[in-house]
């Protein structure tokens, strides 16, 4: 399976994300507005090694979920005294996962933050079984990392207060200096993205917070595709087995006050209520519950060695265990043929929503760029969304100076794109349709000369649609004040309305403001 995602991670092209987050590892910032810096760092640790290459990019993710996988199976082999097969579970579970048995290949904040919290947990359970208050230390430092990934890490806060607190053990930690000096090795590991925010006017925290305060209608549909999204990256028979140890787990873990099942329910629980809640009115994304999940497989591995001894039927003990047998060998064979379909078959099955073929064909938009860059004599590209400028600066590596000339809150602290090849110089203009007439062009002294337009396909299905520009008269401020409209950046939650920067979003696509 390892062997498979390396080679998917070496034959897909990068997906718009993870060219974007590519951009970043080329910067030397502290931070960035959509995430803390960890996953340029895993980026730039894979094209240290490996170069400029998907796979290189790639290389962290792979790690990552080796990482999970050896961490999962030591949670399970100190808890389970060592039954191999408890051990092997935790093992293959993961494997029978699409997120993580293929899609862990593709890097973002997730696949960071997914080893740095399971150390977490990992730690707590070390201390759990030796008593020992210096493991609290360590989970402190993976805590930090896990922030330093993605700020949703936030949401193990209370598995690890109900760890502490809810066992017998919890005046015994509440007078020790331990907890303490953890909760404040995490603020400090995590001192970069506070300091970038805190000289930033706390950008990152103003930005990802309208997701969490967003106020929408209720609707099925968010509901439906979120139940729906979890089925499909878990597992149709994964998912429910995993629900079923962790509630079975936390049944055990606050009946008996055991600290570990405690942890482990608890970090998967909890999490996965508020995103079902939050999903009753947003759009809740595909992968930010993927973090939760591992500490579910823990939990149904270990629950498969405690069920024949806490008075269950003879019939749920050998169901249970079926069940998450099922789950391996039909995920496993799930995760397979998914990757052959993108590997290997020539069809598109799913339409313009597949989550590939979405993100796919840029390498023909490059071309024509290039092409018209020696036909006009231009020396500098522009966009106007940060996933267009992501896939043409990894595809022109450099050759040109590409900026985008809009939301600019984005490249806060970003070095000189080339300056002196773009100051009174022509350029040329990639602008999504119909994204490439939106209004800010009325605040700029820009002359615009339209090119030819280029579409961008997948499997012989057109998925998008690029004007191709000459644009002069006009050089971009890419430091402008942060109440203008080409600093701001697009609101993250879906609403119907206009926002009031003239933009509103429909689906991934945004369409200009109505007039009035």
């Amino acid at each position: 399976m390892t062997v498979m995602r390396l080679v998917y991670a070496h034959a897909l092209d990068l997906r718009t994300d993870e060219a974007y987050y590519w951009t970043w590892s080329k910067e030397n910032v502290l931070s960035f507005l959509d995430h803390p810096p960890m996953v340029a760092w895993f980026i730039r640790f894979g094209t240290s090694i490996l170069g400029d290459t998907n796979l290189g990019v790639r290389l962290g993710g792979i790690v990552a979920m080796l990482a999970t996988q050896l961490l999962l199976a030591d949670i399970v082999r100190r808890v389970t005294s060592s039954n191999v097969r408890a051990v092997m579970l935790a093992l293959l579970l993961p494997e029978a996962a699409l997120y993580y048995g293929l899609l862990m290949a593709k890097v973002a904040p997730d696949t960071a933050l997914i080893p740095f919290s399971v150390a977490m947990l990992w730690s707590l359970v070390r201390l759990a079984q030796s008593n020992d208050g210096r493991w609290w230390l360590a989970a402190g430092l993976f805590a930090g990392l896990s922030l330093l990934s993605k700020f949703t890490a936030i949401m193990f806060a209370p598995a690890v207060l109900a760890f502490a607190l809810v066992p017998d053990w919890r005046w015994r930690w509440l007078r020790s200096p331990y907890p303490f000096l953890a909760a404040l090795i995490a603020v400090v590991v995590f001192s970069p993205a506070l300091i970038w925010n805190a000289e930033h006017d706390w950008a990152s925290f103003r930005f990802q917070a309208v997701r969490a305060t967003a106020e929408r209608a209720f609707t099925l549909r968010t509901v439906g595709e979120f139940i729906g999204m979890q089925f499909g990256l878990v597992g149709f028979v994964l998912l429910p087995v995993t629900l079923f140890g962790t509630v079975l787990t936390a049944w055990r873990g606050y009946l008996r006050r055991e600290p570990v099942a405690i942890l482990l329910s608890t970090a998967v629980l909890v999490p996965f209520a508020y995103f079902l809640w939050k999903s009753l009115t947003l759009r809740v994304g595909d992968t930010w519950p993927m973090f939760l999940w591992p500490a579910g497989f823990a939990a149904v591995a270990i629950n498969v060695t405690r069920m024949p001894f806490e008075g269950w039927s003879v019939g749920l003990v050998k169901s249970t265990v079926s069940w998450a047998r099922s789950a391996v060998s039909t995920g496993i064979v799930f995760v397979v043929c998914v990757f052959l379909y993108y590997m290997v078959a020539p069809w598109n099955l799913i339409g313009r929503t597949d989550p590939i073929g979405t993100e796919a064909g840029y390498d023909a938009v490059a071309a024509r760029v290039e092409a018209q860059l020696q036909a006009t004599g231009a020396t500098w590209v522009a966009t106007s969304d940060y996933r267009t400028y992501a896939m043409l600066r990894w595809l022109l590596r450099g050759r040109v100076p590409v900026i985008e000339i809009t939301e600019r809150g984005r490249f806060q602290g970003f070095a000189d794109p080339g300056m002196s090849q773009i100051r009174d110089h022509t350029g040329l203009y990639v602008g999504r349709e119909p994204e490439n007439n939106l209004p800010f062009w009325n605040e700029t002294t820009a002359t615009r000369q339209p090119l030819e337009r280029v579409t961008r396909s997948w499997r012989g299905m057109t998925m998008d649609t690029y004007s191709l520009e000459k644009i002069s008269g006009w050089t971009p401020d890419l430091s402008p004040p942060p109440d203008t409209t080409f600093f701001r950046w697009r609101v993250l939650a879906m609403r119907p309305e206009p926002c009031e920067i003239a933009f509103s979003p429909c689906g991934r696509r945004w369409q200009p403001k109505a007039a009035g």
